[in-house]
């Protein structure tokens, strides 16, 4: 009896050691997580955003980061001048996010300025009032072609050469931003306009007008910091806020959006160390 009982317990142990070393070699289970209870991929989403032309390569390289931070966000930008881009929102164009190059254009789509019509005269209401905020700063900036054929300097020396019809400048439009700018700056040097009208040129947004700069189609130009800097212009004088006010970019998400959540946190990464580096690194002033 006493040897069955000791066969037996030496059969257990071996099938133990047996249990155990077939074990071995099987993953541990981790706390908390099996296969069934992994996330799903997040659904694939499109943000339209439209922004200010001279905004352009700056945004395509915080597009391009962005795709680590949100993989299935794909941001379809259009870039042209703010008054171009408001006019195709108010027609109806798929937008989740705008951001212009003045307060001007942001104001015509603000709701909580309805009532006020020199800001909004069409009473829209069209975007996400807790979205809004002022994003970046730029300047307004005097540059000419390579070589600066005609000398300039200062828009002090360029007043009296408008004058005198002694120069040739390239401007934006008058529903462009940097055109309305640039008027700003001729009312605070009394020049009239319409009377030096010869001696202008102008383009629909503010890349144009630094086409025609960069080609040396004229004499000078009056574009922001930042597209000076991209297309390797030189800087001869930067308006001061009392000739033209403050250079304010202004941001907003669309209330008819159908990615209010994607396009606010797009917006927040825009407010972000890593989209500010890259806006400053060409001349912007992050404002958030």
């Amino acid at each position: 009896m006493k040897k069955l009982f000791t066969l037996l317990l030496s059969l257990c142990m071996v099938l133990s050691l047996a249990a155990c070393g077939g074990q071995k070699d099987m993953p541990a289970p981790v706390e908390g997580k099996t296969p069934e209870m992994e996330e799903p991929a997040a659904e694939p989403v499109e943000l339209f955003v439209f922004a200010a032309a001279s905004m352009t390569e700056t945004m395509d390289q915080i597009i391009e980061l962005y795709k680590s931070v949100a993989p299935n966000v794909t941001i379809t930008p259009t870039y042209d001048s703010s008054g171009t881009l408001l006019t195709q929102i108010k027609e109806g164009a798929d937008c989740d996010l705008f951001i212009s190059a003045a307060p001007k254009q942001i104001n015509a789509l603000d709701g909580s300025l309805k009532d006020d019509a020199d800001k909004n005269p069409d009473g829209l209401d069209m975007i996400v009032q807790d979205s809004r905020l002022d994003l970046l700063e730029n300047k307004v900036t005097l540059v000419v072609p390579e070589g600066n054929p005609k000398g300039i300097e200062t828009f002090d020396q360029l007043a009296e050469l408008l004058k005198s019809g002694d120069v040739m400048l390239a401007m934006g439009n008058s529903d462009v931003p940097v055109g309305q700018y640039t008027q700003k700056i001729f009312a605070s040097y009394e020049i009239d306009e319409a009377a030096i009208a010869s001696k202008l040129t102008y383009g629909s947004n503010v890349k144009e007008v630094t086409t025609q700069v960069s080609e040396g189609t004229v004499d000078c130009g009056i574009i922001y910091a930042t597209d000076a800097f991209s297309a390797g212009l030189t800087v001869v004088d930067a308006a001061a806020a009392e000739m033209c006010g403050q250079v304010i970019y202004p941001a907003a998400v669309l209330n008819g959006s159908q990615h209010l959540d994607e396009a606010q946190a797009f917006l927040d990464y825009l407010t972000g160390s890593e989209a500010s580096a890259v806006f400053e690194s060409v001349g912007f002033t992050a404002l958030q």
